[in-house]
């Protein structure tokens, strides 16, 4: 009975970790960001050298493998996200943070750009005590800089379960081009980032 108990235990952990995404070699590490739609949030970290692989998903909620369906309703508690699995010796987590903070609206706090709910909500989900508190000082850091009027509104938490998002919305942007760009155009995202970021974008 003991060897069940433990059987189930490990499979139990074993599928957990699947669930959450994208796995992270030895010497690899894993941040996780939700900036709204999570199409339009691969493209700058699929650039970047020293990211390995990103990952669309949903974190943040209170349901066991959700649906696109049922997120995308708000319902859920999750927000879109990505999973990204990086070389921290060629790509440093305060980078993927820079990276982040040009590519969002954190001045919305009930979705990004055309999409409203808090299943587009940003947010910054921390792995360890190390991104936690890079993450809390680059917030604060744009607090204090302050580039536009409105405050700064994207939240800082604990990172949960990530569950990856259906096949064909993996890479969107690259397997629909056309529509990814359509989309991303009539969203006015690059108009917004342009208004919030100028030059720095």
């Amino acid at each position: 009975m003991k060897l069940l108990q433990t059987c189930r235990s490990t499979l139990f952990i074993i599928l957990s970790v699947f669930a959450a995404g994208s796995l992270a070699e030895p010497g690899q590490a894993i941040a996780t960001f939700a900036g709204g739609c999570f199409w339009c949030m691969e493209p700058p970290y699929d650039e970047l050298e020293g990211v390995i692989s990103t990952t669309s998903g949903y974190t943040g909620g209170e349901v066991d493998n959700p649906t696109y369906k049922q997120v995308s309703r708000g319902k859920t508690g999750h927000t879109e996200a990505i999973q990204i699995v990086y070389d921290p010796e060629r790509v440093s987590y305060q980078k993927l943070l820079d990276v982040f903070w040009l590519n969002i609206d954190p001045t919305n706090a009930n979705g990004q750009f055309c999409d409203w709910g808090t299943q587009y909500r940003s947010e910054i989900f921390y792995h360890d005590a190390e991104q936690q508190q890079l993450a809390s000082k680059s917030k604060a850091s744009l607090e204090e800089m302050k580039p536009f009027k409105e405050p700064v509104v994207t939240q800082v938490t604990a990172a949960t379960t990530f569950w990856p998002a259906e096949d064909y919305h993996q890479d969107y942007y690259q397997k629909n081009p056309v529509r990814y760009k359509f989309y991303r155009y009539g969203c006015g995202r690059d108009k917004r980032l342009e208004e919030l970021w100028g030059d720095s974008k």
